[in-house]
């Protein structure tokens, strides 16, 4: 892919630049309850039921968690009590970013406005850009959207607040089932994978793949 200079580049958030701990909580959460092989399984089903519970009507992202927990202890027969679930969401404040994300950014900010589309909330989102080390022109949330990506209006929200079309925006994401799809059927101009490792490549949405935030100011000729 050529270099290519966008009026913004736009970022997902959790896992994207920051370490997503959600599997880790959830363990860390039910390690005394369940054996190394259910930890795995519930793992896997509480990441599945996560997406399927942001395709709807929006909700707050505490009830996102709090349902897919108690979806997956339905499941696997395990007791649900919100009291887990409540431990996995008081973790997210405090989690930061990929050792490759403050010096990666910051040197793309110098020359090119930064934007973050998060699946996230109002008062969660700045714990999370406070430590990602560049300045930020715009944080926007799917509490603001009211709607959670991959759903299309998240993105639409965003392209409105910035005054600006998909032509104009760089998207760059680690994941292909919240942000990457989306972005190819939006026809955004230029799709970055940040190979985190938690999803495999998908050469049909057609990607620049990068293995970290490193890796980005070479894409925009820096």
């Amino acid at each position: 892919m050529s270099s290519f200079r966008p009026k913004f580049i736009t970022f997902d958030c959790y896992g994207t630049l920051i370490y997503f701990e959600m599997a880790p909580a959830a363990r860390r959460a039910y390690a005394d309850r369940l054996s190394p092989e259910q930890l795995d399984a519930f793992c896997d089903a509480f990441s599945n039921y996560r997406l399927d519970e942001v395709l709807g009507a929006w909700k707050p992202y505490q009830d996102v968690v709090r349902n897919a927990v108690a979806r997956t202890c339905k499941l696997l027969g395990i007791p649900y009590d919100p009291a887990d679930a409540q431990r996995i969401i008081d973790e997210i404040p405090s989690w930061g970013p990929h050792p490759d994300v403050p010096a990666g950014l910051a040197k793309v900010a110098k020359e090119i406005p930064l934007v973050i589309l998060s699946n996230s909330m109002t008062d969660l989102i700045p714990h999370s850009v406070a430590k990602l080390g560049a300045p930020f022109h715009a944080a926007y949330t799917a509490q603001e959207a009211q709607a959670y990506k991959p759903r299309m209006p998240a993105f639409e929200y965003m392209f409105d607040m910035l005054g600006c079309g998909p032509e104009d925006v760089m998207h760059c994401s680690s994941s292909f089932r919240y942000d990457q799809m989306t972005a190819y059927d939006m026809k955004i101009a230029r799709r970055v994978f940040v190979n985190r490792g938690h999803e495999p490549s998908n050469p049909y949405y057609s990607t620049h793949e990068i293995k970290d935030i490193g890796g980005l100011p070479a894409l925009v000729g820096l």
